[in-house]
């Protein structure tokens, strides 16, 4: 904008004075930028910003995008910078960095109201003829709109599978 401000002094004879008026903006304004070295140099605080987000950055990738920001502010207090937590979640947000949460994996085999089953097999898996002795097994299938569940049941002596069935929940009735 100081750049249009001085470029209609020269083209079209109006005052900065006058220009500044019309559009708004303060004389002291122009005389800021008019004055800067080149008139896109930055700032000292933007300079200042602009190593901060590269220094954030830098340690947001190194993570692999887990780190949030009390860990890229401890990260940056033991590289001698001063910023608060604050900051840091402030400029992530502005920058769009969003750190992934690690999840715990939840196991299926907790213990329960209900009893355990019987081990009617023994743990063993070899039958001597077809239809003396099946298996079954449940596994979790994770997808892009949520996690289902495939049971799956098997005659260990042809190594076919007899049936199977899909839910949304482990515990959902046949």
């Amino acid at each position: 904008m100081a750049a249009f401000i001085s470029s209609q002094k020269t083209e079209y004879g109006i005052d900065h004075t006058i220009s500044c008026r019309a559009l708004g903006v303060s004389q002291s304004w122009y005389y800021k930028w008019k004055n800067r070295i080149g008139h896109d140099a930055l700032t000292a605080r933007q300079r200042r910003r602009a190593d901060l987000d590269a220094e954030i950055t830098r340690s947001f990738e190194a993570s692999g995008g887990t780190y949030g920001s009390p860990r890229i502010a401890q990260d940056l207090h033991e590289a001698g910078r001063r910023v608060s937590e604050n900051t840091v979640a402030a400029r992530m947000a502005e920058l769009g960095l969003v750190a992934r949460r690690r999840r715990k994996p939840r196991s299926l085999t907790r213990q329960g109201k209900r009893p355990a089953a019987p081990d009617l097999v023994r743990r063993k898996f070899t039958a001597p003829a077809a239809d003396v002795l099946w298996c079954g097994d449940v596994t979790q299938i994770d997808t892009d709109e949520g996690k289902i569940y495939l049971a799956a049941v098997e005659d260990l002596f042809s190594r076919r599978l007899l049936g199977y069935a899909m839910s949304e929940h482990h515990d959902a009735a046949p």
